[in-house]
Formats: structure tokens, sequence, C-alpha cells
């Protein structure tokens, strides 16, 4: 029964939590597995991490005698300190970027009770001068059609608290939590704290109009024509229109043209990127229509010559990649002679003389 005496309130919620502990872990591996599932089966993008833990019960007491102790026993108001805790169950979704934050929180809306919300975010950018992590806190408990459900009931009087950050939100509060006597500390110290978050939040920012203009890219790649040599050029060169985007060679633009020609081969993107870096090493003016060009005129030779070499050597691969390094020799072979090293070079070599000979 509640009561006014902290000490017993104290023992009482001890034995609550010791009695409890096994079914409160177990809670929280049920709603990382909800809310997993929920986000895998979302079109909300990557999310880095979901993690759950159940809080301390001594660090549990302490929140208790903070935030709602002193206001209670003022107003002579009985308690049990179990009552007062959303977050004993606590879990952590770390998403990629800022504006996933309101998507994860529309997809629990949906599926859970909502019980409180806490936008750290608005709180803070609202407020001149203050500092601190950002975040979205919510708190939650399963909706009363999940409640009804045997494999939930029991977890149906146990709600928790969800904090959706970015990852430089999340970095951020890591080191915000090392910073002691916030409140106090003299304005100096404040100015330079706030330059540090606005830092991160500028960071944050960046992040997401890298990955907004990166989007954009491969959706203009998408749709540009494959190649930008101008009508009557070069062979099927009838089927394309200039285009004014950007003309030297990159890992977008890469990805257009290599992708028509190897159409079942998944390009993974720092292999594009590294390859993309070494051809504009040996031609930092190699331009998106040489490489169409290049596999247009010499891929139907390289690829009889890897029906050659892999007939003879059966146990031996020859990718994508080294088909576009072949060429490449084949289109210029003093600009590109380092993209294919001694062996290959010469075992190519030797089949062409064959080959033209023939």
């Amino acid at each position: 029964m509640a009561s006014l005496d902290f000490n017993k309130e104290k023992d009482a919620f001890r034995a609550f939590y010791d009695s409890k502990q096994k079914l409160f872990e177990n809670a929280m591996k049920c709603y990382l597995s909800i809310i997993g599932t929920l986000l895998r089966e979302s079109d909300i993008g990557e999310v880095t991490k979901i993690e759950g833990r159940v809080k301390d019960k001594e660090e549990c007491i302490k929140k208790f005698h903070r935030k709602y102790q002193n206001k209670l026993e003022a107003s002579e108001q009985s308690y049990a300190i179990k009552d007062y805790l959303s977050d004993l169950i606590g879990i952590r979704i770390i998403c990629l970027y800022e504006d996933q934050i309101a998507g994860v929180s529309e997809i629990l809306k949906q599926r859970f009770k909502v019980i409180d919300v806490t936008d750290k975010i608005s709180a803070v950018e609202s407020t001149e001068g203050s500092f601190g992590y950002k975040g979205l806190h919510m708190d939650l408990a399963l909706n009363d059609q999940m409640a009804i459900l045997s494999k939930y009931q029991q977890y149906a009087e146990y709600p928790f608290e969800v904090q959706i950050r970015s990852l430089i939100q999340d970095a951020w509060s890591v080191l915000d939590h090392k910073i002691k006597y916030k409140k106090s500390i003299p304005n100096d110290l404040k100015r330079r704290i706030n330059v540090l978050s606005a830092l991160f939040e500028l960071a944050d920012r960046e992040f997401k109009e890298i990955r907004n203009a990166t989007t954009a890219l491969m959706q203009q790649e998408t749709t540009a024509p494959i190649s930008d040599l101008p009508e009557g050029s070069g062979e099927d060169a009838d089927q394309y229109s200039p285009v004014s985007s950007e003309k030297t060679i990159n890992a977008f633009n890469f990805l257009r043209v290599a992708g028509h020609f190897f159409r079942d081969f998944e390009f993974e993107d720092y292999k594009v990127d590294d390859f993309v870096h070494n051809i504009l090493k040996m031609d930092s003016q190699f331009q998106k229509a040489d490489l169409h060009k290049c596999l247009n005129e010499k891929l139907k030779t390289v690829r009889e010559y890897r029906d050659d070499f892999i007939a003879a050597n059966p146990d031996s691969t020859f990718s994508p990649y080294t088909s576009i390094r072949h060429c490449l020799y084949l289109c210029d072979k003093d600009v590109f002679s380092r993209v294919l090293s001694k062996s290959p070079k010469e075992r190519f070599e030797a089949w062409l003389q064959a080959f033209q000979g023939g």
C-alpha cells in the first residue's frame, strides 16, 4: 500500500523489482522484436541500432527522488515508486539521419499506445542559448489489441520508453552527459559548448543534404542517356541525345553505363568508387561518353577472350570489372597500360596476336 515513508517505499520497490526483473527483461526483448520487425518492413531507411535495457533499480530510486519525491511529499500525496517510472524498460533507436526520426515515431504511434511524448529536438531549438542532446522520447505501452493476445498479456501493464535519435545526436548525447555542472559553468565555457553543439547540428544537416544530393545524382543518372555522344557519332548513338550533366566519369554515371552492359551484376558502392578513382588517376579527363564508346566498341572482343580464358582456366573468374579493364586497355594501351598487371596483360596480348592473325 502506498505511503509517504520513503524508506518503506524504497524497500517495497526493491522487492517489486527483484520479483519482476526476469519479466522486465523478457518484455524488453519482446518490444525489441516487435519494433525491429516494424522498422525492417517499413520504408524508413537504414536504422543503425536498436537496443534495449532494463534500468538499474537503484537508478530508478534516484530518479524518483530527483523528480517526484519532494513534490509528492509537499502535497502529502502517498506514492509507490513503481508508479512513477515509465522508463524502467527502455528502447533506443539510432537512425542515420535526423529526418528519419518523425517517420520512426509515426510507425510506433500506429502500433503502440502513446502515453507521452517529449520532443527534445524542439525544446533545444526553441530555447535561445540552450544546449543539450536532442532526440525524441516516447512513453509507450501495448495497445488494447496487442494486450489481449496470450503472448503479450504478461507485459500489458509494463510501459516502456523509446528514445529516437540520429547518429549524430547520439554521439552528442554521449559527450553531453560527460559535461558536468552545465547550469553553473562560466559564460565562456557555455559559449564553447554551444559552438560544439552547433557543429554537431550542422553535421547532422550536412549528412542529410549529402544523402539527398547523392540520391538526386543517382536518379539523374537513371533517367539520363547512357551515352553523352552526339547523334551520329558512333554505334547506337541515335538512341541517345546530348545532355548537359557532368561529363567526367564518376561513380554515378559509371554505374549508369556499366549497369547497361552488365545488367545481371550488382556493382558494390565502395568497389565502384575505388575503380573510378583508379581510372581517373590514369586519365583525369576520362568521360562517361568515353566509357560508353569503349565498351560499345571493345566488349565483344573482350567477351570472346573471356570465353577462351575460362575454357582454358575453368577454376578462374573473369568479373565485369576485369572485362572493363581489358576494354580500357584495348581502347588506349598507352593511357591505360597500368590497368592490367603484367601477367594478364601479356596473356591478353598473346591472345590478341593469335586472334588478329586468325
